[in-house]
């Protein structure tokens, strides 16, 4: 068991200058005899967070093939201070790496829930509409607390993206999920599934590039989550080059999306939705990049620096279940040299990481 640590600096989001004790895993500000020093200066906020992230596929949209291979992935993030992660569906099981002491805290869904011929490969369980509701109680189990639904994808036939099921089964999927005790998250790029997961009481929404005004309006009155993934909507442009000979509908509509997400997400940022941190890191997504998502979000949605950090950092953990610098909260802190509320870039260069009570860098 390593000895206890101080660090001292300003406590983000409190302003002030403080000294925290490490004392194992937990947070104190009562003096621990004997404590080594590792921060004396700088800005200190709560371990950065990761909130859809795929610690379970390889890069080019494989599945992992073992315990190792999730952990080096979660790692890459821990190393960039992403010292908590929310992963968004894993073909790939790990609960080995709840616990694990150089792994940042997961949250983590089973499989995507999926519809037949309508996803990656080998990444989803994919399921007929009779199958929706069950199968998403049986990946509640499988993950701690999430779930993933695969809303809508590519229709051949109609080429463009739909709903990957009726609007009744993909309700019922969402009270499948409430009555195992576990939280729903969406993916959906269109604007026919996000609305009809929105109102159907959905806990969070990836991407959202269907988004109208009226619904983020919703998503606020309802506290329904948005995680923009912006590095991810970034490429539509490849997907719809690649997509236009066969599917050139698709393809202008997905450059639509693209173009038009900036504006939605900073919509759904002036109505209040609760707004996260996610990478969507997996498959076609480096992973430990969740500093260029913070910088994007501020320069592209207009989200104001405190509010990005907020997004990635002390909300985005309070959102999770993973309490942040307080009396007997969680042992996890960045430090950062300079001021990241005056100058946002600063957030890709921790001076300091430091999880579960032991320094990582």
């Amino acid at each position: 068991m390593p000895g206890a640590l101080h660090v001292r600096g300003v406590v983000l989001p409190d302003d002030e200058v403080r000294d925290l004790w490490l004392d194992g895993d937990r947070i104190t500000t009562t003096p621990v005899a004997d404590a080594t020093t590792v921060a004396d200066r700088g800005f200190i906020l709560p371990g950065l967070v990761d909130a859809h992230c795929h610690i379970g596929i390889a890069r080019g949209g494989a599945p992992i093939g073992s315990l190792a291979q999730a952990r080096q992935l979660a790692t890459v993030d821990r190393d960039a201070g992403v010292l908590a992660i929310r992963d968004a569906g894993s073909p790939y099981p790990y609960p080995e790496l709840d616990d694990d002491p150089d792994v940042p805290r997961l949250a983590r869904a089973g499989r995507h829930v999926a519809p037949p011929r309508r996803y990656l490969r080998d990444i989803g369980v994919e399921v007929a509409a009779p199958d929706v509701a069950a199968t998403v109680a049986e990946q509640a189990r499988a993950g701690n607390g999430w779930v993933k639904l695969v809303g809508d994808w590519i229709e051949r036939d109609a080429g463009d993206l739909a709903p990957a099921w009726d609007a009744a089964t993909m309700a019922a999927a969402v009270d499948a999920a409430h009555a195992a005790d576990a939280r729903i998250a969406v993916h959906t790029f269109s604007e026919s599934a996000v609305e009809i997961m929105v109102r159907a009481g959905v806990d969070s929404v990836e991407h959202g590039t269907g988004l109208s005004v009226d619904l983020v309006d919703e998503m606020a009155r309802r506290g329904t989550a948005l995680v923009p993934t912006m590095i991810n909507i970034a490429t539509f442009g490849d997907i719809a080059a690649r997509a236009r000979e066969k599917f050139p509908g698709y393809a202008k509509h997905m450059l639509a999306l693209r173009d038009g997400f900036p504006t939605v997400v900073r919509a759904a940022y002036e109505a209040g939705v609760p707004i996260y941190v996610g990478t969507d890191a997996g498959g076609g997504i480096d992973h430990g990049l969740a500093a260029r998502e913070m910088l994007l979000l501020h320069e592209k949605a207009g989200m104001s620096t405190v509010d990005v950090l907020r997004a990635a950092s002390w909300g985005a953990r309070d959102w999770l279940g993973f309490p942040g610098l307080v009396e007997g909260g969680l042992a996890d802190l960045v430090v950062y040299d300079t001021d990241p509320r005056a100058d946002l870039r600063v957030v890709q260069a921790p001076k300091r990481i430091i999880l579960r009570g032991r320094v990582v860098a």
